[in-house]
């Protein structure tokens, strides 16, 4: 077990020792921020979901212009909380490639005609009055159409495992797209895939969420729509009222690009 607070070995250490990746303990413990901080992260949270092609400096910039008295280093250490990065970073902060098993991107070029040709996964920040949690979803990409959603206050691979073994009950892709996210690349998360040896495993380049388009167009939608104008008071409000809204989003709310159709008329009526 790591133990925070011990004085003669350092986290890194204690992680060493253990044969554990840093990252995964940092992923499965929830930080204690203060009140300012997190402000400061659902002010994160707003411009990245506006403009996700912001990196630490430009977020940086944006929220100084807006007359918070920020720097980059604090902004990076919160972005990092949120788990979002800047899309084009410096070649140091890709070492973690070389930790995890990084499969190819198998989408470019590719026409998506069809449902469960293509599934995408992600994570994104919840924010509560006085906390926040993590949602992640798994979404089909022709169909937009919402397989398979769970929430958690850290960002451990287990409630995106849950997630995937529901979505894998609804149908079977072709390829499972990802970005290179430490829950990701798990083995705990990849064994599920690997089940299914007809399912293709992609992921993203490094740092390029315009990989996975169709997720963020998804984030936008639900923090515009949903999040943003509700203010939870407890993780109990926001699962049920997140609940509602992604019924909504599946079975009621037209899209344009649909052709004016819900996401489970096109899953669903082409499917079968």
């Amino acid at each position: 077990m790591i133990e925070k607070e011990n004085a003669r070995l350092s986290i890194r250490e204690q992680c060493d020792l253990l044969g554990i990746y840093r990252s995964n303990y940092y992923y499965d413990h929830k930080p204690i921020v203060s009140l300012e901080d997190k402000k400061m992260m659902d002010a994160i949270d707003v411009i990245y979901t506006k403009r996700p092609f912001y990196g630490v400096r430009k977020i940086t910039k944006q929220l100084q212009k807006d007359g918070e008295i920020v720097n980059h280093k604090r902004i990076h250490r919160l972005m990092r909380i949120l788990g979002i990065e800047a899309i084009y970073p410096k070649p140091n902060l890709s070492k973690n490639n070389f930790d995890h098993p990084v499969y190819p991107y198998l989408l470019k070029n590719r026409i998506i005609a069809a449902p469960n040709q293509v599934w995408g996964v992600d994570i994104t920040y919840i924010r509560l009055q006085k906390d926040w949690l993590y949602l992640v979803a798994i979404i089909d990409w022709h169909s937009r159409y919402i397989l398979s959603w769970e929430l958690s206050d850290t960002m451990s691979v287990g409630f995106c495992c849950e997630a995937l073994k529901k979505a894998l009950l609804v149908g079977l892709p072709e390829i499972h797209n990802s970005d290179q996210g430490v829950q990701f690349t798990a083995e705990e998360y990849l064994s599920i895939l690997k089940h299914y040896p007809t399912i293709g495993i992609s992921m993203d380049h490094k740092g390029r969420c315009f990989d996975n388009i169709f997720t963020e167009r998804l984030w936008r939608t639900v923090k515009y729509e949903e999040v943003y104008l509700k203010s939870y008071e407890s993780p109990r409000e926001a699962r049920q009222s997140l609940q509602n809204y992604l019924h909504f989003y599946n079975n009621e709310r037209l899209h344009q690009s649909l052709n004016y159709k819900t996401p489970s008329e096109i899953y669903f009526g082409k499917v079968n």
